[in-house]
């Protein structure tokens, strides 16, 4: 299925295929979500091969794709691995005639590596994540997808780190171009959630509630939260496996009324902007693009020590950074500023500041644009 169609024969602009496997929005959908669209402002003939998930819910996905006149062509991807969606690959990324193929995330690298070969095409490949399982047997197959790419572009210098020490992938092909977000995300519908009180001290994370997110360990602080300030309350927006999980373990530790689980809201925006102050206890993280909505929004984030997230949240400064896994000290860098009011709104501004100034769509689209012009310009691998 396809919308929009590849370019007409005679347009000399740089043609760049993506291709990553869509099941909804997460932060690397987001991330193409801004990216294509820069580009094509600045020229580049940038469009979209999407490896459906038909187990999820891609809709939304393309819907926004769609809005920002981005051409999209589909195949349905229901599992990681079928030897017969290697073809309808190779027939869309010649259908485009692309100069450049560009992947996003193992299957797109692996589907994508394959018909990049076939109709000897230059490869790129995004790295989005460190997840753990990328430095167990699946580095090997990355390694080997990798001799095939021109360039590998990571989204931060701790995921060029990962992707060199623990991973394997050569240092010369290693590229860094942050994420980029220019505004916090738009509305859809209502924002949901819990009715509070006005002088309700809100706390907000932005999550899918998965282990990574470290979201019992929000909870598990909560509840010494509370001790200094008893009506503080945590609103998570996401959803996912441990939902009742966490429900359990907020009523178990006395905040059940004090824990709320929304799921998908209508106005994140919104409820980031009620907050106040965005906590993030991830375990792992490749960027946090929710580190940057809080930053939009002026506000300070108490977030934990790890991946990229220090090269995000500048800790004294934006917000506060904690050890890992560590609800006492994730407690109590909370109540330091929510002690201090004056403090984290001074944290709050020198976040949004920070994100306009280093992380905006127009710098992510220009270094972007500029690795594409160095595969171009290099000998074909």
């Amino acid at each position: 299925m396809a919308t929009g169609a590849p370019p007409a024969d005679g347009d000399t602009r740089v043609k760049i295929l993506h291709i990553q496997r869509v099941g909804g929005i997460g932060g690397s959908e987001r991330h193409v979500l801004e990216l294509l669209p820069a580009l094509r402002a600045r020229g580049i003939d940038a469009g979209f091969l999407g490896l459906d998930d038909t187990s999820a819910a891609p809709e939304p996905f393309y819907d926004v794709l769609t809005e920002r006149e981005v051409p999209i062509q589909r195949l349905a991807c229901p599992r990681d691995l079928d030897p017969r969606l290697v073809g309808g690959v190779i027939r869309a990324v010649r259908a485009f005639r692309p100069d450049i193929v560009h992947t996003h995330l193992i299957h797109a690298d692996a589907y994508g590596a394959a018909a990049a070969t076939r109709a000897r095409t230059a490869l790129i490949s995004t790295k989005h994540n460190d997840d753990p399982f990328r430095s167990g047997r699946w580095r090997h197959l990355e390694r080997l997808l990798t001799r095939r790419a021109a360039s590998v572009i990571c989204i931060t210098e701790a995921l060029a780190r990962f992707n060199r020490e623990v991973v394997g992938l050569p240092a010369g092909k290693l590229r860094v171009v942050h994420y980029g977000l220019d505004a916090s995300p738009e509305a859809w519908g209502p924002p949901g959630g819990p009715d509070l009180p006005a002088e309700t001290p809100v706390l907000v994370a932005v999550c899918r509630l998965v282990p990574q997110k470290g979201v019992d360990v929000g909870v598990e602080a909560l509840a010494r939260v509370r001790e200094r300030h008893p009506t503080a309350h945590l609103v998570v927006l996401g959803e996912g496996p441990l939902r009742a999980e966490l429900a359990e373990l907020a009523a178990r530790r006395g905040v059940g009324a004090a824990v709320s689980l929304p799921g998908r809201v209508g106005d994140v925006a919104w409820w980031l902007r009620r907050a106040l102050i965005v906590v993030h206890p991830a375990r792992w993280e490749g960027f946090g693009l929710a580190l940057l909505e809080a930053m939009l929004c002026e506000k300070p984030v108490v977030a934990a020590r790890v991946s990229s997230i220090p090269e995000i949240v500048l800790g004294g400064e934006t917000g506060l950074l904690v050890s890992p896994d560590d609800p006492a000290r994730m407690a109590a860098a909370v109540n330091e500023l929510l002690d201090d009011p004056l403090r984290a709104a001074a944290m709050g501004q020198a976040g949004r500041a920070r994100a306009l100034a280093e992380f905006s769509v127009a710098r992510m689209a220009e270094r972007t644009a500029s690795v594409y012009e160095e595969a171009l310009s290099s000998p074909r691998r």
